[in-house]
């Protein structure tokens, strides 16, 4: 625990994992068109609930034809799943554009709330130490 205390670690948490799911889901969207990709997706519950927020990304098998998920090679803070996919398409592509560019604008609605709560908690934190001088 750091000198902030939990209420700051579990507020980095949740925005690590939701910086993580948007990468994740935007990578999703940027293999569209690549033939045989199947959507991933991070796991909330397991990233949310971990130890200071900091987990092993699951290995993810590649196609040679995917794009990178962009993520640190030492891990993420979240496993990384298979996401909820639609039927293939002719070239075998599972995405679900609109399912995934719905969640992707609760996801960021979620990230931005967070950085609110997060921005107020510090700011109080701030007006704390300050003995009430603004």
């Amino acid at each position: 625990m750091r000198v902030i205390g939990p209420v700051v670690d579990s507020l980095e948490r949740s925005l690590d994992v939701r910086l993580q799911r948007q990468e994740v889901l935007g990578s999703n969207v940027a293999n569209l068109d690549t033939p045989g990709f199947s959507p991933v997706d991070v796991d909330l519950a397991a990233g949310l609930a971990g130890p200071a927020g900091r987990m092993a990304v699951a290995a993810v098998p590649r196609h040679a034809g995917h794009l990178e998920l962009g993520l640190p090679d030492e891990g993420g803070p979240a496993p990384i799943i298979d996401g909820p996919a639609r039927a293939p398409g002719l070239d075998g592509n599972r995405v679900d554009l609109d399912r995934t560019m719905a969640v992707l604008a609760e996801n960021a609605l979620q990230y931005a709330a967070a950085a609110r709560v997060t921005q107020r908690h510090l700011a109080l934190l701030r007006y704390v130490a300050s003995d009430g001088n603004s």
